[in-house]
């Protein structure tokens, strides 16, 4: 009898342990409108930024999962000053596939950090009207992918690094083309006067020839 007893305490235990990571790895706020209880948080988490996600509504009346909204039900997504309103779907199909009374309205986070949800509509005949915000007593918060990154990816230049390097070097190979403009220039320059001392030394040699075969003519000339 002891021995069973023994056997049974250890088998709920390991049955209890098995439960607890699917438990704490499941965060949703719970909230009871009249005779509903709404489960509210993120379809997937932890949420990671830039991944495809959802707002994910469990909806049960007593024991029962609701699996017909009725009136119908949107909810409002807000990050800050930004916010979207979507509507609300079933995520299952009784007797087929999912779990009924689990509603989605899907999105892709973009920024890390807290998000609220926002309900209102009607819920098989009652009226919803309540919001809800990410945080450590309701659902995950929307987290940088790098955080979790493993093995974590190769450091290097930042955009806003780069973008700075490339202005610099923007700016040495501006500052090179107007040295080489004025180089040119200068050589230019030179070079015009080189012709121009050229020409003139041309026309003195030239000058000092016919001089010196004016005075030789003369020269002969003389008795």
């Amino acid at each position: 009898m002891r021995h069973l007893a023994r056997t049974s305490a250890v088998v709920l235990g390991a049955a209890l342990l098995a439960l607890l990571p699917a438990v704490s790895a499941w965060a949703h706020g719970d909230e009871e409108q009249g005779e509903l209880t709404l489960s509210i948080g993120f379809g997937d988490e932890p949420a990671y930024v830039d991944q495809p996600n959802s707002v994910q509504m469990l909806v049960s009346r007593g024991d029962e999962p609701v699996t017909d909204l009725g009136g119908g039900l949107e909810v409002e997504v807000a990050f800050g000053d930004a916010s979207t309103t979507l509507p609300l779907e079933a995520y299952f199909q009784v007797g087929e596939w999912g779990t009924p009374g689990d509603y989605r309205a899907w999105f892709v986070p973009s920024e890390p950090g807290p998000y609220t949800f926002s309900f209102a509509g009607e819920i098989d005949g009652e009226e919803v009207d309540l919001s809800m915000t990410s945080g450590p007593d309701t659902f995950s918060e929307v987290i940088d992918p790098a955080e979790a990154a493993f093995p974590p990816a190769a450091t290097g230049p930042s955009t806003d690094d780069l973008a700075e390097r490339i202005e610099q070097e923007a700016e040495r190979a501006s500052g090179a083309v107007g040295a080489a403009e004025a180089a040119a220039a200068s050589a230019e320059d030179a070079a015009a006067s080189a012709r121009t001392l050229g020409l003139v030394g041309v026309l003195l040699g030239a000058a000092g020839l016919i001089v010196g075969v004016g005075a030789l003519v003369v020269a002969r000339r003389k008795p």
